[in-house]
C-alpha cells in the first residue's frame, strides 16, 4: 500500500501525500480530517496482537508514519521524496 501511495511523489507528480491525486492516503487523510473513513476503503482495524474484527491490523496512524518514513528516502533511481 505505501509503496503505490508514494508512487506521485517518486515520479515528481506531487510533493506530499496529501498532493497525491488518486491515492488511497490522500483519501483516507482528507475523511480523517473529519472523524470518517472512506466506505471504499479497507478500515484500520487496530494493533495486530489482538482480535480484531475485519480490517487492516494496524492503526491509521501507524500506516500514515510508516508512509511519512518511507517517503523521506531518498533513492537514486527515483525521482521524488517527501
Amino acid at each position: 500500500m505505501a509503496y503505490v501511495d508514494l508512487n506521485p511523489i517518486r515520479a515528481k507528480m506531487a510533493k506530499t501525500p496529501e498532493e497525491s491525486d488518486h491515492t488511497s492516503v490522500k483519501q483516507r487523510l482528507t475523511y480523517a480530517k473529519e472523524g470518517k473513513q472512506p466506505k471504499q476503503l479497507l478500515r484500520f482495524a487496530g494493533i495486530p496482537r489482538q482480535i480484531m474484527p475485519k480490517g487492516l491490523p494496524f492503526e491509521l496512524k501507524s500506516y500514515l508514519e510508516l508512509v511519512e518514513l518511507t517517503g523521506r528516502c531518498i533513492r537514486e533511481d527515483k525521482r521524488g521524496y517527501i
